[in-house]
């Protein structure tokens, strides 16, 4: 029971990253039609928001302590972030420990402006086309910006740690009645899953509670004839394909203290949230939601070691066999609505 359980909370930590970035897949295919290849490009700027905001804030200054001496008996240059002069010592100290949480609303204003420059400046002029130019095009702009953060930000990962008080793990063991230290889990994942779980209902209830969410809802469903009532839902498609940048922004920034951020991260999951997407259903948000717990929980148990030694490699397809399986069964997807992608 420990390992079952240590694995369901290994698949629900890798599920709510595939949800969420299938989530932003769904959004964006489902109001503009467009299969986006570059999301997980979003989701890898989002880590880097992260790192971005942790190099600001230890931005350093030197000044020379004539108390501290080095082996020759020089005065010993110290370096001193700016944060920690600005604001003292410990909450300067407190502010760097906790750039993660705070590169929340440091990444929210960026993504926005870097989905509406994409939609805007290039994704808009593929509508009309078929999807295979779509996929092309949105892959390509993900080789580039993958390109440049290389550029900037080098090809080795970046350590970008959480902060101090959730740098331990939790006994699920002892609160479950196990023995100690058996099942005991990282502090932050617990974090993360918590974090994706109020990103996705709150996305929910925006589209469900929301005029906002209701005319795209509406949109979705038949775009011409909202548009025939004089509302212009050209301009609510842009504005959530800027929503959906966030979102794989939040899930980014959070993740990164999980998966040290590299370039090529976005790539990593990109494949795997698109076919958590078909499973789940083509333009069906709840489906996606769903496939991605499923799909990661399910991935998870194919990674135990005695999974692995009666099946090699199962872990490493296994997610794909599912989707084979489910999708000879159900075209559609889980939650698949008809007509989409069938023409």
């Amino acid at each position: 029971m420990d390992a079952i359980f240590l694995q369901i909370l290994n698949g629900l930590d890798k599920g709510s990253a595939y949800a969420l970035i299938a989530l932003g897949l769904t959004l964006i295919f489902g109001t503009l039609g467009v299969v986006n290849f570059a999301h997980g490009a979003l989701f890898m700027i989002g880590a880097f928001c992260a790192v971005t905001l942790q190099r600001i804030l230890t931005l350093s200054f030197e000044t020379i302590d004539p108390e501290r001496l080095d082996f020759l008996g020089n005065p010993l240059k110290v370096k001193t972030p700016y944060v920690e002069s600005w604001f003292g010592p410990e909450m300067g100290a407190a502010i760097i420990d906790w750039s993660v949480p705070l590169a929340i609303l440091f990444s929210i204003p960026i993504m926005a402006l870097v989905g509406l420059m994409m939609e805007r400046g290039l994704i808009k002029h593929f509508y009309k086309r078929p999807h295979a130019d779509q996929i092309l095009v949105t892959f390509g702009l993900a080789i580039v910006l993958q390109e440049i953060i290389k550029y900037f930000y080098g090809a080795n990962p970046i350590p970008t740690p959480a902060p101090a008080a959730f740098a331990g793990s939790f006994d699920f063991g002892a609160m479950l009645g196990f023995d100690p230290n058996v099942i005991i889990y990282p502090y932050w994942r617990i974090v993360y899953f918590l974090f994706s779980a109020a990103i996705i209902g709150g996305v929910f209830a925006f589209l469900q509670f929301t005029t906002f969410g209701m005319v795209v809802r509406a949109g979705m469903a038949d775009r011409q004839t909202v548009g025939l009532l004089g509302i212009d839902i050209d301009r609510r498609f842009t504005i959530m394909f800027a929503l959906a940048a966030v979102v794989a922004g939040l899930a980014g920034v959070m993740y990164a203290p999980i998966n040290s951020p590299n370039y090529h991260m976005g790539m990593d999951f990109l494949v795997l949230s698109f076919v958590v997407v078909v499973v789940g259903g083509m333009g069906s948000l709840p489906g996606a939601v769903l496939a991605g717990f499923v799909l990661g929980i399910l991935e998870s148990f194919a990674s135990m070691a005695q999974v692995v030694a009666l099946f090699p490699g199962i872990n490493q397809i296994v997610i794909y066999l599912v989707a084979i399986i489910i999708l000879l069964t159900r075209p559609r997807g889980l939650m698949g609505r008809k007509g989409v992608m069938e023409s």
